[in-house]
């Protein structure tokens, strides 16, 4: 693992722009477990699962009042904190190599770890805001949490009066355009592609890592699992992320 890192590290080191993409992975020392592993989140509450379909949660009402008061109860809302590994693309910004950050998670701890809002794509959306399935209204999740506590089983939008949900994109939604492009643009125009606590397996944001391979790129990949294009790396990393990545990005000295 030490000699992966560490030629990891040289990697970044001679890149100028290099773009991220992270899974899962990067946030199960921060607390946030997966969504279909042993202990996942639909693992345990296949309720929420039923929720993440968009056409489920638009025509049964009782799915969308259960996944309201779970959220407002906390079941699906973790006070979590950014970990090493955040903290680790915090330092890769300021040492001004990243050239885009594109996360498939929805918690916004790369953003609470420090990295700017403008380096960010949340190619899955967000937890932590609120939308509208009809109009444009767009609000923090914990204005809707507030009306479900004084009694509102189901908010409806406040400008429309049509269905909220939280600002992810479900099962059944497409993912928005123009972060997609701009994702793929990235991996187009990086000299390193580092993916992150990702499988690679997730469709179609995958195919950032072959696109950035076939455009001349360098391509490393830190995880804890096999993931589909480890036969495309120029190096695999295994190990806690929250240790590894730091020095990856030259937060840490190897060994240390």
């Amino acid at each position: 693992m030490v000699y992966a890192a560490a030629a990891a590290r040289r990697m970044v080191d001679a890149a100028e722009r290099v773009t991220v993409l992270t899974g899962a992975g990067i946030s199960t020392d921060s607390g946030l477990p997966d969504f279909r592993g042993p202990k996942g989140l639909w693992t345990r509450d296949p309720a929420a699962e039923r929720a993440s379909n968009i056409d489920v949660y638009v025509s049964d009402p009782d799915v969308r009042r259960s996944n309201w008061a779970r959220r407002a109860e906390g079941a699906l809302w973790a006070d979590v904190e950014p970990n090493r590994g955040h903290e680790a693309l915090v330092h890769l910004e300021r040492r001004g190599k990243l050239h885009l950050l594109i996360t498939q998670n929805v918690d916004e701890l790369h953003q609470r770890a420090g990295n700017s809002e403008e380096l960010v794509v949340e190619i899955h959306g967000t937890t932590r805001k609120v939308q509208c399935l009809a109009c444009d209204y767009r609000d923090e999740m914990e204005a809707a949490l507030a009306r479900v506590r004084a009694g509102e089983e189901d908010p409806p939008c406040p400008r429309c009066g049509w269905l909220l949900k939280a600002a992810t994109v479900s099962f059944g939604q497409s993912l928005n355009p123009v972060d997609l492009a701009r994702a793929e643009r990235a991996a187009v125009e990086c000299d390193l592609f580092l993916a992150v606590g990702t499988t690679l397996a997730v469709s179609p944001i995958n195919m950032t890592a072959p696109i950035a391979v076939r455009s001349g790129a360098r391509l490393v990949i830190v995880n804890g699992e096999p993931t589909e294009f480890d036969s495309l790396a120029d190096v695999v990393v295994g190990g806690s992320i929250s240790e590894v990545l730091p020095v990856i990005c030259g937060l840490a000295a190897l060994g240390g």
